[in-house]
């Protein structure tokens, strides 16, 4: 912290301290500027004193109480005035406590106060003391006064200004962090869906089997027939809430949507050949024994590389794309290197759909980890960890 902002701080943490420093130095400024004048200057007599004292005092709360501060020492100061005769320094009192009423109020009830303070001033000189009308001594205290109410209101100006910058920044942070909700929710609701279809599939294989095996059985057949029959019309049951809530969860514009079955990393080489016909350039590299992944998993693992490649045909301007699975005990390492072609950035590059929102909400919502990083050389890399199942499926 700099030596101003230090003094910053202490003031907005002590205003009445600083109010009352600022008050004492006017006083005494006001006091020796005057007996060092060689001319005939203001008289020290213990009435002048006394009213400079109090009009410097009360500038201690002109923050809380701006216009009684105002009307307080333009009293004083006139008393003053005609106390000596028009030789009092205290305008400049005066003046402070007009540059607070404009640094807090609107234009016209600013200029209003501060002219009157002054009108207050000049007429009291004039009308009650020697001052002569064409004395510009006598017009001083419009000058100090006209000065000190247009700073104020600058500074009022200024103020406003920037919060209103500081508005309109955090009234745009807010929408996009509305937005990037916006997306998740969206994003989410897309994922439900398809691990919906996966559910859907492997009860309705249940009750395939079910079936079958009621034709199989044959220790105490009927029985076993009962029971049978029982899962599979429960396998039913499920199999039309299933579809009901799909038809619920479903947009308008998906109603057309493909009914082909859920794509896994069975259908990789498909969807690596798709990429390479369109001109990217793909290497796939597979290490480790694979195992089997839960349908899940499995389909998060397919949309996280067909996305990773979308994004480099979409911006890898050419460059070599190298897809590596590293099959493990317990999980699934995935990663898509795009050796050129983004931008240097700190950013992952921007994508249609869903994006690299995505699919880390796919491998969060697994419990994996999904990590986007553009690196120096403009190579663009995303790695991501699925966990396996604790019992392989069957």
């Amino acid at each position: 912290m700099s030596g101003w902002e230090f003094v910053r701080a202490k003031a907005r943490a002590y205003p009445y301290v600083l109010d009352a420093l600022l008050a004492t130095f006017l006083f005494t400024a006001s006091l020796a500027a005057s007996q060092s004048d060689r001319g005939p200057g203001f008289v020290v007599t213990v009435p002048s004193v006394v009213a400079g004292a109090l009009i410097s005092l009360a500038l201690v709360v002109r923050r809380r109480r701006p216009f009684p501060v105002l009307a307080f020492t333009t009293a004083g100061t006139a008393v003053a005035i005609v106390v000596t005769d028009g030789k009092t320094p205290y305008a400049a009192m005066v003046a402070v406590a007009a540059y607070t009423v404009a640094s807090r109020n609107e234009r016209t009830l600013a200029w209003a106060s501060g002219a009157a303070a002054a009108a207050v001033l000049v007429l009291t000189a004039l009308l009650f003391t020697t001052t002569s009308w064409g004395n510009p001594q006598s017009l001083e205290p419009i000058g100090w006064i006209g000065m000190a109410v247009a700073l104020g209101y600058a500074l009022r100006t200024r103020r406003a200004y920037i919060a209103a910058i500081e508005e309109r920044v955090r009234r745009a942070e807010q929408t996009r962090e509305e937005e990037a909700g916006r997306r998740v929710a969206e994003e989410r609701l897309r994922i439900a869906r398809e691990l919906h279809d996966v559910v859907a599939h492997h009860i309705a294989l249940i009750s395939v089997q079910s079936g079958v095996a009621t034709h199989l059985l044959r220790s105490q057949p009927d029985d076993a027939a009962i029971a049978l029959g029982h899962v599979r019309e429960a396998s039913r049951s499920v199999l039309d809430e299933l579809s009901t809530l799909l038809g619920v969860l479903r947009q308008p514009e998906d109603a057309g949507a493909p009914t082909e079955p859920t794509p896994g990393l069975a259908r990789l080489d498909e969807l690596v050949d798709r990429f390479v016909t369109a001109g990217l350039k793909v290497d796939v590299v597979t290490s480790g024994r694979p195992r089997p992944l839960s349908a899940a998993a499995d389909l998060a693992a397919y949309r996280i590389v067909q996305e990773s490649l979308t994004n480099a045909q979409k911006h890898g301007a050419g460059g070599d794309t190298r897809v590596r699975l590293a099959h493990d005990f317990d999980a699934l390492h995935i990663e898509v290197h795009n050796r050129g072609g983004h931008p240097a950035s700190t950013e992952p590059p921007p994508s249609g759909g869903h994006g690299i929102l995505g699919m880390t909400e796919r491998a969060t919502s697994l419990g994996g980890t999904l990590r986007a990083v553009a690196e120096p050389d403009g190579a663009f890399r995303v790695t991501a960890t699925l966990p396996r199942p604790e019992k392989d499926p069957a």
